[in-house]
């Protein structure tokens, strides 16, 4: 009976210290109280979780390393580009209503604002690939290529393939991919790009002893960078499954969003790629003219006014998630939401009640086929709690959503890799594109009106009318979407 009683009480003491250390190292007290629930209600079990899933690696000596070696190349971007931002800010080419959003992103994330941009809108993979295709044929000096999802199949082949032959033609190319979500590519791919002069590097390569913290902080950023001046970033993936044009894709149509940026703006995205690449790979990039080339400025009201916003575990607060908070609060007319993953928290929720009830038209596309019954559960009670105060909520019902954008009346468009949920705001390395350019933004919201035909509106009597158990049950996943 003594030992069952030391046990017992050095248990208790255990919990005791793991939740004040969940206190010490959680920020949101939503995601706190979670774990917290699961370390009391799951004995052992919760604390392993915790350890394994909930370190705030934001505070942890992990990714120190990392932030220290990114500085150099931050302060070199910074001095090269601010002078550039201030004429830009002055020039008439930003709103007024969005100079704020503009300068917390620069002050916070170290992205200038950059002009002398032509952007394209891609609208799913078979506008994407090819103008990949050609613009990876063209170029003159590097390539340099990270993934959170890289497949050994059609389309990630006929990729390899150029890369392998502007390789051995004397570029530089480099391949960053993630070493969770590209974990089928297999050692006879990576060896056939190292064998023909491609330099590869996996992101944070998971090893069994770390295996859980290493799944948990995933490179979700899909980023291309071709000679300084061309750059892609968006949502999809190098994956057959992208495409709707391949005969032998599968029979879920797939709608998803990228862009493509010739300009200035590339050169943020090229910082984010050389920083990751020195985390991760034994051959450092140091700054170079090659990969930084001097783009000439020209203000004109033609051209594309574009801002990097970029977070992650290595970052020191969650810059993509307040950059969408402050985008939401310049709206004067519409907020139009596409998101595969919609567990926005309370924050954000706020911030789009407060909309909703200020007259403003807010609508969310989501997905009607679900990839995750759980995440789908959880954010069920977010459209409930939206559709109540007035928003509009629509399921995409011709195959799966998979794009991540935000429409903000018709002059600013958000593209990038970061779904709307807790993942991608505290755990994953994210990137989003901030547009602010009413013919961009009018093409963005004329894909979601096209996309809203190919949707249905959820009613709101018959949803607010559902079963009371099904709304608990809702509300009970909820509680644990800080997981998800």
């Amino acid at each position: 009976m003594n030992w069952i009683l030391i046990i017992q009480s050095a248990y208790l003491l255990l919990t005791f210290l793991v939740i004040l250390r969940v206190l010490y190292d959680t920020r949101s007290s939503t995601k706190a109280l979670a774990y917290i629930l699961f370390i009391i209600f799951v004995p052992v079990l919760g604390m392993i979780f915790y350890f394994s899933f909930g370190i705030n690696y934001r505070k942890r000596k992990l990714y120190t390393k990392k932030i220290v070696e990114d500085e150099p190349m931050r302060l070199e971007i910074r001095n090269k580009m601010n002078k550039q931002s201030d004429s830009i800010r002055d020039s008439g080419l930003i709103q007024e209503k969005y100079l704020t959003l503009t300068e917390f992103i620069r002050r916070s994330g170290s992205s200038p604002i950059t002009a002398n941009n032509e952007v394209k809108l891609l609208i799913n993979g078979e506008e994407k690939f090819p103008e990949l295709v050609n613009a990876l044929e063209n170029a003159k000096s590097h390539i340099h290529i990270e993934y959170y999802i890289y497949e050994n199949d059609v389309t990630g082949n006929q990729i390899a393939e150029i890369l392998i032959k502007k390789a051995k033609e004397g570029l530089e190319v480099r391949f960053l991919y993630d070493d969770f979500g590209s974990h089928g590519l297999g050692k006879n791919f990576i060896q056939k790009l190292n064998q023909a002069g491609v330099a590869t590097a996996p992101f944070y390569k998971i090893k069994w002893y770390a295996l859980a913290s290493r799944i948990n902080y995933r490179n979700h950023r899909k980023i291309v960078i071709i000679d300084g001046n061309v750059g892609f970033v968006g949502g999809i993936n190098m994956s057959d499954k992208y495409r709707n044009d391949l005969e032998i894709k599968n029979n879920l149509y797939w709608r998803d969003t990228h862009l493509m940026i010739k300009g200035q703006a590339t050169s943020y995205l090229q910082y984010l790629f050389v920083c990751d690449w020195n985390f991760c790979s034994n051959k450092k990039l140091a700054y170079s003219n090659s990969y930084f080339p001097e783009i000439p400025q020209n203000n004109t009201i033609e051209n594309d006014v574009v801002q990097i916003a970029a977070s992650g575990p290595d970052s020191g607060q969650p810059l993509i998630f307040y950059s969408l908070l402050e985008a939401i609060s310049c709206a004067k007319r519409s907020i139009y939401i596409t998101s595969p993953y919609f567990i926005p928290g309370e924050s954000l929720m706020d911030a789009l009640i407060i909309a909703i009830q200020s007259g403003l038209d807010v609508k969310v596309l989501i997905p009607g086929i679900s990839d995750s019954k759980m995440v789908n559960t959880a954010a069920s009670s977010y459209y409930t709690e939206l559709i109540e105060y007035g928003a509009k909520i629509y399921k995409y019902n011709k195959g799966f959503v998979h794009a991540k954008t935000m429409v903000i009346d018709d002059d600013l468009a958000i593209i990038g890799s970061a779904n709307m949920d807790y993942r991608s705001f505290d755990l994953n390395f994210e990137v989003n594109a901030m547009i602010y350019s009413n013919n961009i933004a009018k093409q963005l919201k004329e894909a979601f009106e096209n996309d809203l035909k190919e949707s249905a509106q959820i009613d709101a009597i018959s949803w607010l009318n559902r079963p009371k158990r099904i709304h608990l049950w809702e509300k009970i996943v909820r509680l644990i979407s800080p997981f998800l």
